[in-house]
């Protein structure tokens, strides 16, 4: 006897003896609108990328009515445990008509996710249709970044600091305005990429594939954003060592050992390499211990300390999500001189916003999608590969946002929702194979 649905759940279904050629191509229009979000997300503007959220979750809606409830599983599990602590943090919020705005964000950006994760649930070969989509995007917004190298130096002189020991960095932003979102969007479309070219294997697919990772890479190396090249190096770096313990699990014991710590080994050389022989690389590496005397570390040392005294005032549910809650109460704390839109660190910007307790909630969401995408190293289901890229992007990401809040933009976030949305499905997806609509 199967147990009954839960509670929260138990609306889904209700139109589940409806039938007509809309239900039918539920998935197929799904999928064409994650598409065009995904392929959207770094040319659009802000009001064509909200149609495209609204239309997710609309869809999801109007799926889940026709689909009977199934279990939550873990990750769902705290996801709900962080929308119901952002909805208590907006109650309680001293200013609760920004935080709902706040908090129709996350909601919005939830309804993408759980449109994803039911389009892979469902069939998970469009995993690589969402994937082919968003290297289109990070393509075109790549070589418009690399075309502006030789372009006038007017617009990109905007983003070159006199006051930083990198003065006279030049610094490319794609179609996105900013060199550090630009960075910020690549940064997890790497390890896709990286998944996809060892997945296709049709040639002029793979050419596409190497094509996106060379040209992402390029890019993202010239925004010369600190934060993403460290997020780069961890996401490849563990990414790689998942993939080569994967691919020798059955050598023999010694060198299954060995290989990854002398290809560790390698890769740590040619990084110093790289780092003490191109200049521009080791001015901006050195910028990172220069401490207050860099413009940039200086900024974020004060908008660090007024962040953490916001979260002293308020520790357990914080000021309410969003921006603009943060912006009306970050002036009665900022240090002068010092505005910031931003705590400029996702840990701190969580706790200012949601406090400890989403804090909490937020690092066993990680927690929980590193432990599902690590348990899939050993498994040859359909997105087997594809966990193992939501990892590194959690990797790369995670570490990009102990310094830098871009996550929170939607061109960023939505990424990030789409690895976790594969993590969610990926050990039931290592049931059944993968079929075509």
């Amino acid at each position: 006897m199967s147990s009954p649905a839960p509670l929260l759940l138990r609306w889904q279904g209700q139109l589940a003896r409806f039938q007509g050629p809309l239900a039918q191509r539920l998935p197929q229009i799904a999928g064409l609108v994650l598409c065009a979000l995904m392929a959207g997300l770094p040319v659009l503007t802000r009001s064509g990328l909200s149609l495209l959220i609204a239309a997710s979750g609309l869809l999801w809606i109007l799926w889940a009515l026709r689909t009977p409830p199934g279990r939550l599983g873990p990750i769902n599990l705290w996801i709900l445990a962080i929308l119901a602590v952002a909805l208590l943090a907006t109650g309680f919020s001293p200013v609760p008509l920004a935080a709902i705005k706040g908090l129709l964000k996350l909601v919005s950006y939830l309804g993408v996710y759980a449109l994803m994760r039911q389009l892979l649930a469902t069939n998970p070969a469009w995993w690589d249709r969402l994937v082919a989509a968003l290297l289109a995007g990070e393509l075109l917004t790549a070589v418009v970044g690399l075309r502006q190298l030789y372009g006038s130096t007017e617009a990109l002189a905007r983003w070159a600091d006199p006051n930083s020991v990198a003065d006279g960095t030049v610094r490319i932003y794609g179609t996105l305005e900013n060199p550090n979102l630009l960075a910020g969007f690549l940064l997890p479309i790497l390890p896709l990429a990286v998944v996809a070219l060892l997945r296709w294997q049709a040639p002029l697919r793979r050419l596409y594939a190497l094509s996106a990772l060379g040209i992402g890479l390029a890019a993202l190396v010239l925004t010369y954003s600190r934060g993403a090249w460290m997020g780069m190096v961890a996401s490849l770096g563990v990414l790689g060592l998942l993939l080569v313990i994967r691919q020798t699990r059955h050598w023999p014991a010694l060198w299954r050992r060995l290989f990854p710590v002398l290809l560790l080994l390698l890769a740590a050389a040619a990084l110093v390499v790289l780092v003490t022989q191109v200049e521009p690389l080791r001015v901006r590496v050195l910028s990172l211990v220069a401490g207050r005397e860099d413009s940039s570390n200086n900024f974020r040392i004060n908008v660090w300390l007024a962040a953490l005294n916001m979260v002293e005032t308020r520790p357990w549910l914080g000021i309410g999500p969003g921006n603009d809650a943060f912006n009306l109460i970050y002036p009665l704390f900022q240090q002068p001189k010092f505005n910031a839109l931003s705590a400029y660190s996702i840990p701190l910007e969580i706790a200012v916003e949601t406090g400890v307790v989403g804090l909490i909630t937020l690092l066993g969401l990680l927690i929980t999608g590193l432990r599902q995408g690590l348990g899939q190293w050993r498994s040859d289901g359909p997105l087997a590969l594809p966990s193992l890229a939501s990892v590194a992007m959690i990797a790369g990401l995670g570490i990009q946002g102990l310094t830098d809040t871009i996550f929170f933009r939607p061109e960023v976030q939505l990424i990030g929702w789409f690895g976790m949305a594969v993590l969610a499905v990926a050990p039931g997806a290592s049931q059944r194979p993968i079929s075509d609509d």
